[in-house]
């Protein structure tokens, strides 16, 4: 019987208490060749020069949207039709910050001197390729990924039909590689975040020379909401060098995604690299009561925000930890 079977009439589960010292070791099992070796194949995988810089709801007709992709500060609005435009901020007349400037009537005017750009090329203003997946807005950078270019950008299959979709947003002193490395460590779940996870046990791991077949991380765990917990069978695999999906593939809201993208954003002030980490959750269930939440969806969609945040707020201690031993060893 299923895992979901089980769980047909009760998801949620009271978690016996245990001591937190009294978890079984993971250390044995998180080999850092295998890490290293998921982290490697993922690097070789095609992204076409796509990056996520935003949530599909942050960008608006109203007003003009700032980010910085690898070096790059980009500017994005929606026209009247809500179709989506990014190009360079600086504006092509004295280099205005755009992302200071106002949207009318679906064209972008520079504060300075009302300069307006209406999406297309025009002043010396050039568009950048963008894509809107429905929750995430990409933009593709040629000369920053250097990559033979795709069409559009890897996005990972989600749920059809009702659904709920939250997105976080964290920046981190590292680099792209370390938040996916931190991403395929399943093992260190109900170690490092005891408040989120528990009874976590790694089903299968890929080995150091796995094909794309078989390179997909199979964990059991719980998650924990108080004394109650709701058991879950997930898979984790990385459809690109900077996209890492957790979905649940038996249990409670099976097909549910959690999507973390690490996004370079260039050196900051200090000189050492800056990463986003913009993370999609997108979840559904089959339950009658899933569908009646959805009318409180702008009720529970912070919170799925707030949960998202406390847990990178731990993992970007271990991704920035894990680029100052690399940048100790490299220097």
């Amino acid at each position: 019987m299923s895992l979901r079977s089980r769980m047909k009439n009760v998801p949620l589960q009271v978690i016996p208490k245990a001591d937190w010292p009294r978890q079984r070791p993971t250390y044995a099992d998180a080999k850092p060749a295998v890490i290293e070796a998921a982290l490697r194949r993922a690097e070789d995988r095609p992204s076409g020069n796509w990056y996520v810089f935003a949530a599909s709801i942050d960008i608006r007709t109203d007003r003009p949207f700032g980010a910085r992709v690898g070096g790059l500060e980009v500017v994005a609005w929606r026209d009247q039709q809500r179709q989506l435009h990014v190009g360079p901020a600086a504006c092509p007349h004295l280099g205005a910050d755009l992302t200071t400037g106002k949207v009318n009537c679906g064209g972008l005017i520079c504060p300075w001197h009302g300069l307006r750009l209406d999406g297309g090329r025009e002043y010396g203003w050039k568009p950048l390729p963008a894509f809107d997946d429905g929750v995430l807005a990409w933009v593709r950078l040629d000369d920053v990924g250097g990559e033979p270019a795709l069409d559009s950008p890897v996005v990972p299959a989600r749920p059809t039909g009702a659904r709920l979709a939250a997105v976080a947003r964290l920046e981190g002193v590292c680099e792209p590689c370390d938040v996916i490395a931190n991403r395929l460590d399943p093992w260190h779940g109900a170690w490092f975040h005891p408040y989120s996870f528990t009874q976590l046990e790694v089903l299968s791991a890929p080995p150091v020379d796995a094909g794309e077949d078989a390179d997909r991380f199979l964990v059991a765990v719980t998650f924990r909401m108080g004394r109650l917990g709701v058991p879950v069978i997930a898979e984790f695999t990385a459809p690109e060098p900077r996209t890492i999906v957790m979905r649940i593939v038996d249990g409670e809201g099976t097909g549910s995604v959690v999507e973390t993208h690490a996004t370079p954003m260039g050196p900051g002030p200090d000189g050492r690299p800056r990463t986003a980490v913009i993370e999609a959750v997108v979840a559904q269930s089959d339950r009658t009561g899933f569908r009646h939440s959805l009318r409180v969806a702008p009720l529970i969609t912070p919170l799925m925000r707030l949960a998202a945040a406390r847990l990178w707020r731990d993992d970007l201690a271990y991704a920035e930890r894990r680029f100052t031993l690399r940048d100790n060893v490299s220097g």
